[in-house]
């Protein structure tokens, strides 16, 4: 199965982005719903998921990501 733009649809794409990251409305305090925000190009259809990844990974290894990120521990 491709999860291209090309080869799928708005609603496929939705899926592949839940399925992919999982429970985003479990115990947590905030990280799980910025992740899903982050694939929101590629739901609607304006990026690939390799270029949102490519940058995602430039900023994490230049530094420049945010600074700060929530926790995801339940309960600190």
């Amino acid at each position: 199965m491709s999860i291209l733009i090309k080869d799928t649809t708005r609603e496929e794409r939705e899926k592949i982005v839940a399925d992919s990251i999982g429970n985003i409305s479990g115990m947590c305090d905030g990280c799980m719903a910025g992740l899903a925000d982050m694939y929101q190009d590629y739901i609607d259809g304006k990026r690939e998921i390799r270029e949102i990844n490519m940058e995602y990974r430039a900023r994490y290894v230049s530094g420049n990501g945010e600074k700060e990120r929530p926790s995801c521990s339940y309960g600190e």
